[in-house]
């Protein structure tokens, strides 16, 4: 679900980059109606070659096709990649679209099945089937995407039915501990599961600041590994506490119970340089910890097991 939902966001965006929303959504637009008018174009002239003898009557019916594949194309690309449409045109919007992709889907299938007749009578070779296959993944991963946003839609029609909850009051935030030790530390509730909060975070970070999430270290790495740091299960994001975004994201966490340590600086054996760290503290692994020999490493000897809580 979350690959189609990043999918989604991003057909529009890779050719329009440079432009707005809703300078993209027009841009689309017009290419799409285009479309519709070349199609009819061809269709004329092949019933004028038709008619001359020219070509075959089947011909009649592939630009048929093509026309009624623009004119579907052109309800996608208006109720998919344009911005929502009222609550009221919601439902009618999602059929449409829905009900279009399917067609087109419909039709390709069709495509394929006649060249694969093709390909087992031996009129042509295998390789001829490879695009008509690959426009139908194509006209299917549409057709997924088309109910995905349906769905998006039906789901948003059902919340703004419902009672608007108050809004939240913001944790006031104390910077006192990151003044003096350069260092924050928040409990929450003591867990963090990175597969159902991670994504919905992303999400929220990248609507507020229209930049992705700084993640600079996602679960176990290469370098955590080196000193000695389980990092399993937590997440490091490139920004500095005291910023804009560093006391957004703080913020964010403590709302949701999330822990954290928020680093000011660096320090040795526990930050390498300013940034948040989310979820519980990471641990030492057995075995891997490096250093004079103290009890604490005299008690790892004795207990594998152990390990030690650090930050990051």
């Amino acid at each position: 679900m979350r690959q189609l939902l990043t999918l989604l966001l991003s057909c529009g965006a890779v050719i329009f980059l440079a432009k707005s929303p809703a300078q993209a959504a027009d841009t689309l637009d017009t290419l799409a109606d285009k479309q519709v008018q070349l199609a009819q174009l061809e269709l004329t002239r092949v019933k004028e070659l038709v008619d001359l003898g020219a070509l075959p009557r089947v011909r009649v019916q592939e630009a048929e096709a093509k026309l009624e594949d623009a004119k579907d194309a052109a309800i996608l690309t208006r109720d998919m990649y344009s911005t929502l449409p009222d609550q009221g045109d919601m439902k009618q919007s999602s059929a449409e679209m829905v009900a279009a992709a399917q067609r087109r889907l419909d039709r390709q299938q069709a495509r394929v099945d006649e060249a694969r007749k093709m390909v087992d009578a031996g009129v042509t070779a295998k390789t001829y089937l490879a695009p008509f296959e690959a426009e139908l993944s194509s006209r299917q991963t549409a057709l997924d995407l088309s109910q995905l946003r349906a769905h998006l839609m039906a789901d948003l029609a059902a919340k703004s039915q419902q009672p608007t909850a108050p809004a939240a009051e913001e944790p006031f935030i104390d910077d006192s501990g990151l003044a003096l030790q350069g260092m924050e530390h928040y409990e929450g509730d003591g867990a963090f599961t990175e597969a159902r909060e991670l994504p919905p975070l992303e999400l929220a970070f990248s609507t507020k600041f229209d930049r992705a999430l700084p993640i600079s270290a996602e679960g176990e790495t290469e370098v955590h590994r080196a000193l000695g740091f389980d990092h399993r299960g937590r997440v490091d994001v490139a920004v500095a506490p005291t910023t804009p975004e560093g006391l957004w994201l703080r913020q964010y966490l403590q709302l949701r119970k999330i822990p954290y340590y928020a680093f000011s600086r660096a320090m040795p054996g526990k930050a390498t340089a300013a940034h948040i760290h989310i979820g519980p503290g990471s641990t030492r692994l057995a075995g891997e910890v490096t250093g004079h020999v103290s009890k604490q490493r005299r008690q790892l000897a004795m207990h594998p097991s152990t390990r030690t809580h650090v930050a990051d």
